[in-house]
């Protein structure tokens, strides 16, 4: 089942952080509270930049590449990898959002650079994809309002509108349902 492949992969990669140190790219899935792990990226930074951490956003880049390519970390913020887009692919030669290809559910997404940066505005051209933790979408709200299974929402170029993936569900996933 991939409940017990995804306890394995958890207790490798955390042994591996222990031994061998801070990896070059985080494996999101492999966190239980991914969200602590962003606020304390945007922490370091704060630290570093002696900038608020409130006045702090991330800056989203997707990469080529997939973790097995990566060799060292990026100057600023971190690499992301182990993220599935449903309802939408990650068109690697244009660099924009499009549609799934047929009969495909889910994809594999290219490792996505979290930069912290100064808070702007969102752009009224990206998409906002929402990264949720379960394909279930669906959550406790905690006390922050937000639902326990939303992470975050990842700025992603699109030649079409926003609102013509959110009425396809276009969301990245952590962990897949199977």
């Amino acid at each position: 089942a991939s409940w017990y492949r995804d306890l394995l992969d958890r207790t490798a990669t955390v042994q591996s952080w222990l031994m061998e140190g801070e990896p070059v790219s985080f494996w999101m899935s492999g966190f239980f509270f991914p969200q602590g792990f962003l606020t304390g990226t945007l922490q370091a930074f704060a630290r570093t930049s002696l900038i608020s951490i409130d006045k702090l956003g991330f800056d989203f880049r997707v990469l080529d590449f997939e973790e097995d390519k990566i060799t060292k970390r990026p100057k600023e913020g971190v690499y992301i990898h182990g993220l599935y887009m449903e309802g939408a692919r990650w068109d690697r030669k244009s660099r924009v959002l499009q549609d799934s290809y047929p009969a495909e559910t889910y994809c594999y997404m290219p490792i996505i650079n979290f930069r912290p940066v100064e808070k702007k505005d969102p752009s009224s051209e990206d998409y906002q994809c929402p990264v949720y933790k379960t394909s279930t979408r669906a959550g406790v709200l905690s006390t922050t309002g937000q639902s326990t299974n939303f992470i975050i929402a990842v700025e992603l170029a699109s030649k079409e509108s926003p609102e013509y993936w959110t009425l396809k569900g276009a969301a990245l996933i952590c962990q897949l349902n199977d």
